[in-house]
Formats: C-alpha cells, structure tokens, sequence
C-alpha cells in the first residue's frame, strides 16, 4: 500500500520509515513530483495537520497523512507547543530553540513534559485522526550527537537517557510519532 507523507522535514521521514518497516510503502512529496512548504499558522496540533493532509490531497487526490508534533512543558504551561519548531523564530534552528527552552526553565522544578504527535489521514476520502504522546522530563543541559529537534534535552519516561543519545530503534521504543503511526497502521490494515 502506497501513501503521501505530507512533510519536507526528512527527519520525520526518516523516523516513520524506520518505525513502520515495510507495512507500507511512504512517498515523500519529493517523490510524489510536489515541491511546496505548507504553513502552519494554526493554534493547535490538529488544525496543521489537517492543513498539510488536505493541501496534499487536492494537489493529488492520492491518499495521503501529515503529522504535527509539539513539545508540551508543563512548567511553561505547555509551551513551546504548536509552535515547537519556531519557537526560538522563523528560521526554524534546533539549537536557538533549544537554547531559549533551557534559559525560561531555568529555576523552574518541574521539568516535565511530553511530546504530542498528531497524525491525520485523508484515506479513500474519508478523514482520520491518530495520537501519540511520550510522556517525560527536559535535561539540565544537551546530551547526545543523534536524533532532531529537541531530542538533545529529552528523556523519556524509563529512561535516563535523552532520545539524541539513543539509536533510531532505541528512540522508536518511546516514541510519540512511532505510537500513532501504529494506530495508523492498525487502522489500515484491518
């Protein structure tokens, strides 16, 4: 079974080969002959995936899924959030984003958080939704040469470890993005 990933992030298109084996077959947009960077201006997980899933869906009429991610902090009250990827700006750089989450926990105690993927699925033109979250804590500081994003300060429940220390395996036992690409699956293959 073939299927749009409706992302230009190759991360993201790296990790959900990798979590779902060859259960099904994952276009990119580069693939599928699109060269377009869909915005994301909602306030929430669900309405930018939404957006992306149907951008690509017109452009194709093919089935198609995207997914959106935010990192939620529970002592910046859910922050970075929807705007995960810009938080530190537009530019979308790992390292600032990283850098301005460390400097407002700073003091702070509770250094709890999650990761909330939302995927959304336009299959046979009918529209799902799936989720996965991977509850746990950001590190004091960096750790860690692997992974994307903020993996360098997250640690996962039963873990000691952040995902950018863990191989792509190792990091697909916990991950957010591999939990509802499950649901997915199960959904399609029923």
């Amino acid at each position: 079974m073939k299927i749009i990933f409706a992302t230009n992030n190759q991360n993201k298109v790296k990790e959900i080969k990798k979590s779902t084996g060859h259960r099904l077959e994952i276009l990119t947009l580069k693939q599928a002959g699109i060269d377009i960077d869909i915005p994301e201006p909602y306030d929430t997980l669900v309405e930018n995936a939404e957006t992306k899933a149907k951008t690509i869906f017109k452009l194709t009429r093919e089935d198609c899924f995207s997914e959106d991610t935010g990192l939620e902090v529970t002592a910046l009250d859910g922050a970075p959030g929807v705007h995960t990827a810009r938080y530190a700006g537009e530019e979308k750089d790992d390292a600032k984003n990283i850098a301005l989450l460390l400097q407002n926990l700073a003091g702070k105690e509770d250094r709890s958080a999650q990761f909330h993927t939302i995927i959304y699925l336009i299959y046979e033109g009918r529209h799902h939704t799936f989720e996965g979250i991977c509850k746990g804590h950001i590190a004091q500081a960096t750790q860690g040469e692997d992974g994307f994003g903020y993996d360098p300060i997250f640690i996962p429940e039963g873990s000691d470890r952040t995902f950018a220390q863990m191989t792509m395996e190792e990091k697909n036992s916990y991950s957010h993005r591999k939990k509802a690409m499950e649901k997915l699956i199960a959904f399609l293959l029923k």
